[in-house]
């Protein structure tokens, strides 16, 4: 395996930088160093460490222009997500600083089967280890090192290697901001490492964003030490065109919702399921609208669309797509690689998509859409809930109310979008079931996840 990481700009395909893998020794110094600075970061009260983040916050928004621009070069997201992207790891900052104090204070409960009264602290438990993806350069590593700071922890990042520059960058600006030197640390480090730093007794946590595959194999490492996890993984995101869809609405919201961020999101729409009373007009809309998509270079801010991150994912991608072609779908429009320099692929939508094709059964990470007729809108629900996936999903109709109900009672998922496309929101919990992983983040709910619920029993 090479000792060195380079990156490279999916726009141009020319390297960016090199950066030299750590040894082990320097890991294992690093494991430590971010142990000890946790010992006193913990015993700091909650609102002097909410003060820090509320300053990371306000440190990455006067940095926004650089760090989207590290973005965009590394990953080829559309400079305005990009910059999008900082104003939600900004405002992540704000809420957790506004928030957390009052989510971790002591808890007084009366006891019921015990003399005296009870207390619940959430105390920290020590060094989380965070794996995370490329997709989301800045917010992956965002929306889980700053709950867990928050809570007191320390945070250990091994990031995607095409992003190993954003990650460092984000040490910088976290430490400019007034966190301790230590608390935050990045290991460049590869797979057989990482696997180490899981085994490692100062780490006692560990959160994964990735696929399932790379789940099933983090979350055996992790629990064969007894340590706790949580695991946001993929998804094939079924969006229903019900009876009663505004085709306006679905058409448009279709569109941002396969496509936004270059359409390598765990959260894009994905599977797009109409039912027979709309499903020919729907295709047809649908059809013409992603023709009209701008590919281009994701520094031009007319650009729609932009590069895939890497080759090998363009080239996966199109394995995937094929395969379901020589099972019977068909290529509506796109399908194919664009005659330029870059990792590009046209939108393309396939119909004809049945159960047994990749596009039916698993995650296309690019932007192909998958549209599959319902006869109704039971079976609509049906369809939907058939993926071994359950992260996100969608529901166009003009009943909100009752689209409302589908969602809570009937769709089998950790989050669903009504006549609308959205990602994280600082006061949603984010999360999924089934293959799409395990434990929430935001919301409050991702300062809880690795704390230690301590119960504290006064007697009479």
């Amino acid at each position: 395996m090479s000792e060195r990481i380079t990156t490279i700009n999916p726009a141009t395909e020319e390297e960016i930088d090199h950066f030299d893998l750590i040894s082990d020794g320097d890991a294992e110094a690093a494991i430590q160093r971010c142990h000890d600075a946790f010992v006193l970061w913990s015993q700091r009260p909650a609102e002097e460490r909410a003060e820090i983040i509320g300053s990371i916050g306000e440190t990455l928004a006067k940095n926004k222009e650089a760090l989207a621009t590290k973005m965009t070069e590394e990953v080829g997201k559309l400079i305005g997500d990009s910059r999008d992207e900082v104003d939600l790891c900004a405002a992540i900052c704000k809420f957790t600083a506004e928030n957390g104090p009052e989510q971790l204070k002591e808890e007084e409960r009366p006891l019921f089967a015990n003399e005296g009264r009870g207390v619940v602290a959430h105390r920290p438990i020590g060094v989380i280890y965070g794996i995370q993806p490329w997709n989301f350069p800045s917010y992956q590593v965002i929306r889980y090192s700053i709950a867990n700071l928050m809570a007191g922890n320390g945070v250990l990042l091994k990031h995607a290697s095409n992003c190993t520059g954003t990650g460092i960058m984000l040490r910088h600006l976290y430490e400019e901001a007034g966190l301790p030197e230590d608390l935050f640390s990045v290991l460049v480090i590869d797979h057989d490492q990482s696997n180490k730093v899981i085994d490692n007794d100062l780490v006692r946590g560990v959160t994964l964003t990735g696929s399932d595959a790379a789940g099933h194999k983090i979350g055996e490492r992790a629990g064969a030490a007894l340590k706790k996890t949580v695991l946001e993984l993929g998804s094939n995101d079924a969006y229903l065109v019900l009876d009663d869809a505004d085709l306006d609405v679905a058409v448009k919201t279709s569109v941002q919702g396969r496509l936004y961020n270059n359409a390598q999101t765990c959260i894009n729409a994905k599977r797009f399921i109409a039912t027979e009373a709309v499903y020919d007009e729907f295709l047809e809309r649908f059809v013409e609208a992603m023709k009209a998509v701008k590919v281009g270079d994701p520094m031009d801010e007319d650009s729609e669309l932009g590069p895939m991150a890497r080759g090998d994912l363009r080239d996966k991608l199109i394995g995937q797509m094929e395969e379901s072609v020589e099972k019977g779908a068909r290529i509506e429009t796109g399908g194919k690689k664009l005659d330029r320099t870059g990792f590009y692929f046209e939108p393309t939508i396939l119909s004809g998509v049945a159960p047994g094709m990749p596009a039916y059964e698993d995650e296309f990470f690019g932007p192909v859409a998958s549209v599959i007729k319902a006869v109704d809108d039971v079976d609509a629900v049906r369809i939907a809930n058939e993926s071994r996936y359950g992260l996100g999903g969608g529901i166009f109709s003009r009943d909100e109310e009752r689209a409302k109900r589908i969602a809570i009672d009937h769709f089998d998922t950790g989050m669903v979008f009504i006549n609308s496309f959205g990602l994280a929101d600082p006061n949603m919990p984010f999360g999924g079931v089934k293959d799409s992983g395990y434990g929430r983040e935001h919301g409050g709910f991702g300062m809880k996840e690795f704390t230690n619920a301590k119960a504290v029993f006064l007697g009479a």
